[in-house]
């Protein structure tokens, strides 16, 4: 299957980070953010991509070649001028021929299932079909307004609150079929939500709006950047990242057993929120806290201690008189279990 990355932006608003770099080659989380896109798109069958490029195109050339790296064939078209998104893409009509095709930009973060969205738009017939995304603040972007078979009624370009009339937002990711290309004109500045989508639907063309699972930001500010890479660190949105990025796991050291200490375990929720609701009640026991939960008496010690590899805790009691020892581990537990509920 073949795609075309929309990859000639040069990201001013978001110079504090590219520097001079072109805004698809920012890196994210060891790669470049387009290399992501790359890795998307070979995941779900497309390895015939066309990038369409204008600022410092030569520095994407250089960065991806022909794409045998990535078990990709990779081609460019650079524009002479600022086309628009659709006469960009309309710039790569020899790479497409007759063939639909799908449009993603090479500088969001995205991990929806792009075939998916390529099966529905054949099985439909339609001329685009636009993958939607459901914002809680969508201010930023383009809305599309679909009816109960997903079929674009109206847009809503970047409204103020007070027209505001749904959640979804058109995420510049569309499958295309020929004839939606048609009416773009070659040369000329020409944008998919200003001008072509509208005029298909003005022609009775069918425009389907598909909302998709999974994750999807515009990578357009530091802000939306950074957000992004604490998403996909915390497994929110699912990229291929190297592992010299990935946190590393603390290392569990096993706790050795207390000699001569009555010891229980005590299955639990979360060890470590319950360690917190014992602690406030061990505070004006004078409890030590330096390991776990400690409570020194003349004749007992207490000990209470998550486990480093259950969600349980770990109850000692070390004391001479061992029915005492065991009598108390036994309270402690449940104790626990009584505020675990």
């Amino acid at each position: 299957m073949k795609a075309v990355i929309m990859a000639g932006g040069e990201g001013s608003r978001l110079k504090a980070v590219t520097g001079a770099l072109p805004k698809p080659l920012v890196p994210m989380l060891g790669r470049p953010i387009m290399e992501h896109i790359l890795l998307l798109l070979r995941q779900h069958g497309f390895t015939e991509v066309c990038a369409a490029l204008r600022y410092r195109s030569g520095d994407v050339r250089n960065a991806f070649g022909d794409g045998r790296k990535l078990g990709m064939h990779i081609e460019y078209r650079v524009e002479d001028q600022p086309l628009g998104t659709a006469g960009g893409v309309k710039n790569c009509a020899d790479f497409w021929a007759e063939d639909d095709f799908l449009v993603i930009s090479g500088d969001a973060a995205c991990d929806f299932d792009l075939n998916a969205l390529m099966a529905r738009h054949r099985e439909s017939g339609s001329a685009a079909t636009i993958a939607l995304s459901r914002q809680a603040v969508p201010l930023r972007y383009g809305l599309a307004v679909t009816d109960g078979e997903n079929r674009v009624r109206c847009f809503v370009e970047k409204p103020v609150w007070q027209r505001v009339v749904t959640d979804l937002v058109n995420t510049g990711i569309y499958v295309l079929s020929p004839r939606a290309m048609d009416y773009v004109p070659r040369g000329q500045p020409y944008d998919f939500a200003r001008d072509l989508f509208p005029l298909l639907l003005e022609r009775g063309e069918t425009v389907l709006g598909l909302p998709m699972e999974g994750y999807w930001c515009d990578v357009g500010t530091p802000l939306s950047y950074y957000q992004c890479c604490v998403d996909a660190l915390e497994g929110r949105l699912k990229l291929d990242i190297p592992p010299s990025f990935l946190p590393a796991a603390p290392e569990e050291e096993p706790t050795p057993p207390e000699d001569g200490a009555v010891t229980l375990e005590c299955s639990c929720r979360s060890r470590a929120e319950l360690m917190g609701a014992l602690s406030e009640l061990m505070l004006e026991l004078d409890a030590d806290y330096a390991d776990g939960i400690r409570l020194n008496r003349d004749n007992f010690t207490l000990h209470i201690s998550p486990l480093p590899n259950a969600s349980a805790l770990r109850i000692a009691v070390q004391a001479q008189d061992t029915e005492f020892a065991r009598s108390l581990a036994l309270s402690a537990r449940d104790l626990a279990r009584a505020l675990d509920l």
